[in-house]
């Protein structure tokens, strides 16, 4: 690691944890386990805090549903002790495409590749 790789830890958090998070992690952390973004999951060793280390970009969106009902206390087995149980409807989780070239275009929208067809369309001109 570089001077400027090490100031950039200590300054900004988007890009994976701060010097002080990964001090507290070293710490008082214990590692609960890891999702299938490469995200890893920790707690404190009474149980009073819960967070993640992103791999990559800090994105809440890619936290999945099982993790983050973990993370908030909503129930208290991490998934890889006690996994969810998911119905055979439920699509696998997704991080939020907004903004992103994969984000959905619906019909007619100027960011598809191919236009819609505008057949139906005509355009007003003053008599």
């Amino acid at each position: 690691m570089g001077i400027l790789n090490t100031l950039l830890r200590a300054a900004t958090w988007w890009n994976g944890q701060t010097l002080n998070t990964q001090l507290f992690t070293w710490r008082k952390g214990v590692k609960v386990g890891e999702d299938n973004e490469g995200n890893i999951y920790y707690r404190t060793r009474d149980d009073k805090r819960r967070w993640v280390i992103y791999n990559g970009e800090a994105e809440a969106t890619r936290v999945s549903a099982d993790w983050h009902g973990w993370l908030h206390f909503t129930w208290d087995h991490p998934p890889t002790d006690k996994p969810l149980v998911h119905k055979a409807w439920e699509k696998p989780h997704q991080e939020n495409l907004t903004g992103s070239a994969l984000a959905y275009a619906p019909a007619g929208s100027l960011r598809r590749a191919v236009p819609a067809s505008r057949q139906d369309y005509e355009a007003w001109s003053p008599e």
